[in-house]
């Protein structure tokens, strides 16, 4: 995914294509900035401050609505499997291999987050025949959805149950109690941020501040990611349907 004014990035990714011989399609990104209040669609504010404790940035809406095209883009391919990704990734060599391990290795409608910015508690359920290691975490968010390759099926699910938007992309991606989606992440992170990484486009840590309640006013907000917590944790724990696959 990659908003019309990055061009640097999309450059850089393409030089990184040739180099490693792969094949990466471009998904036009939207610019939140850019839809008015009132023209977003599958979002409910109050809902939505109900669940965060804050209003949403307009970042947040863009990288919401890019992923769902993204998706929708990747339905309608036909293609069994997808690995998507945001702009600020680099690409290797060795990424589409144990990316497909990392699938063949668990069962069901399913999705693997391949990159991701903490891992707390991690729980192995199993091992790759890339030697790469895939489990569940006990704790979360645990940020970015910058990197996942996600099945047909699981893809479809993923374009019903997240809407509405009442949660950040990154987070409401990861709560597999909540999609229908069997949800994994890798224990290392098979592709390293590009510099643009600290650009980001969503939004920096100001902007976030500007928009959060009195913390009297985020006691819903607390409430649900304390209940969002058990199910994690019951998620994580929890005897599945996943095997290892033969390494």
């Amino acid at each position: 995914m990659n908003l019309d004014h990055s061009r640097d990035r999309w450059e850089r990714l393409c030089g990184q294509a040739v180099e490693y011989d792969l094949d990466i399609t471009r998904i036009p990104a939207v610019d939140g900035r850019a839809v008015a209040e009132e023209d977003r669609i599958d979002f409910h504010p109050k809902s939505f401050i109900y669940h965060n404790g804050r209003k949403l940035l307009a970042g947040e809406y863009g990288c919401y609505r890019s992923h769902l095209l993204a998706l929708e883009q990747f339905v309608a391919s036909g293609d069994k499997m997808a690995i998507i990704m945001e702009d600020d990734i680099e690409l290797n060599e060795r990424l589409i291999p144990r990316a497909i391990a990392a699938m063949d290795s668990v069962d069901g409608a399913r999705l693997v987050k391949l990159v991701n910015h903490r891992l707390v508690g991690f729980k192995q359920i199993c091992e790759t025949a890339e030697n790469d290691v895939v489990g569940r975490c006990m704790h979360g968010p645990q940020g970015s959805a910058a990197c996942y390759i996600v099945n047909r099926k699981a893809a479809q699910k993923l374009l019903v149950t997240l809407k509405p938007m009442l949660l950040p992309y990154d987070v409401a991606l990861e709560r597999g109690w909540s999609t229908g989606v069997e949800t994994f992440a890798t224990l290392e992170n098979l592709a390293d941020f590009s510099p643009h990484r600290a650009d980001t486009t969503i939004g920096k840590r100001m902007d976030y501040r500007a928009v959060k309640r009195h913390s009297l006013l985020r006691l819903t907000a607390h409430w649900f990611r304390t209940c969002d917590q058990l199910r994690r944790w019951r998620y994580a724990l929890r005897i599945n349907r996943s095997r290892p696959a033969a390494t």
